[in-house]
């Protein structure tokens, strides 16, 4: 056997590993929430009778049609406002001559650094003092803030990409900024945008801490947030909560994996400029 076949052996070897290691937990889950209710399962294993309707009892009890209703609009006021800012950001920090532009973008990146959790206190104080607590403001308002330094330095790498001859084409014809950045460069931006997108999403859709810290409504969290309060209600009952957590993974597995190879492509297209 060739060293080139014994490579790519080898990695074929280790994406199986990873693959497995990635698909067991959610079969356990699965394989959980169709046992009988009430029971304690012993492992990964296929139930001699599904229980296929602890899916609707568990979309029952945890009353799902409210937290997917919340979800969707917290999504919908977080993904298109932070798109919108990053990009705006992103092609002022790479293609425009902005006074302290390094400056601005190593703000940005020290953003990255700080961790998420040494943020909480001060956040509850200054949403409690702007009367935003417990409404779902008090999660799109700062998810915007924590999700801008990411998609500030994810389209600025995208727009630092670009040739320079675009803009000054588009100048030579008379196009101004804002013209060149809407007509010629954001249309190029898709692939990335759409790939900030779906990674914005997944982040907003499974925001945990945020929820349960700033709302203390379960009808107005993110589905994972309610799903804190889920578990306080039926915790001992571990088929229904494993049915209950499929439910509210569910979204995300779904808009992965119809755009994945969307996603795919726009991190690749940027390793190869890379």
């Amino acid at each position: 056997m060739s060293p080139r076949s014994r490579s790519l052996l080898a990695g074929r070897g280790m994406l199986v590993l990873f693959m497995v290691l990635t698909l067991v937990p959610f079969a356990t889950l699965f394989t959980t929430a169709l046992a009988p209710q009430g029971s304690i399962p012993t492992g990964l294993g296929w139930p001699e009778d599904p229980q296929w309707g602890n899916f609707v009892d568990a979309y029952r009890v945890a009353n799902l049609t409210p937290l997917l209703t919340s979800s969707l609009l917290i999504v919908l006021g977080v993904v298109p406002a932070s798109l919108l800012l990053s990009s705006l950001a992103g092609y002022a920090l790479a293609s425009l001559r902005v006074p302290g532009a390094n400056a601005l973008f190593l703000l940005f990146v020290l953003g990255l650094t700080i961790p998420f959790e040494s943020l909480i206190t001060p956040l509850y104080y200054q949403v409690q003092a702007l009367g935003l607590l417990n409404t779902r403001l008090a999660l799109v308002l700062p998810l915007i803030a924590l999700y801008l330094p990411f998609g500030v330095f994810w389209m600025r790498a995208h727009f630092l990409t670009m040739p320079a001859e675009l803009s000054e084409a588009a100048y030579v014809d008379g196009a101004g900024t804002w013209a060149t950045f809407r007509r010629i460069h954001l249309p190029l931006a898709m692939p990335a945008l759409s790939s900030l997108a779906i990674l914005l999403f997944l982040w907003t859709w499974n925001q945990f801490i945020l929820a349960i810290v700033l709302v203390d409504d379960p009808t107005k969290r993110t589905m994972a947030g309610a799903l804190g309060a889920f578990q306080g209600r039926y915790g001992t009952d571990i088929v229904l909560l494993s049915a209950g957590a499929l439910l509210i993974m569910a979204p995300t597995i779904v808009v992965f994996v119809l755009f994945q190879r969307q996603f795919s492509k726009a991190l690749l297209q940027g390793a190869v400029k890379g």
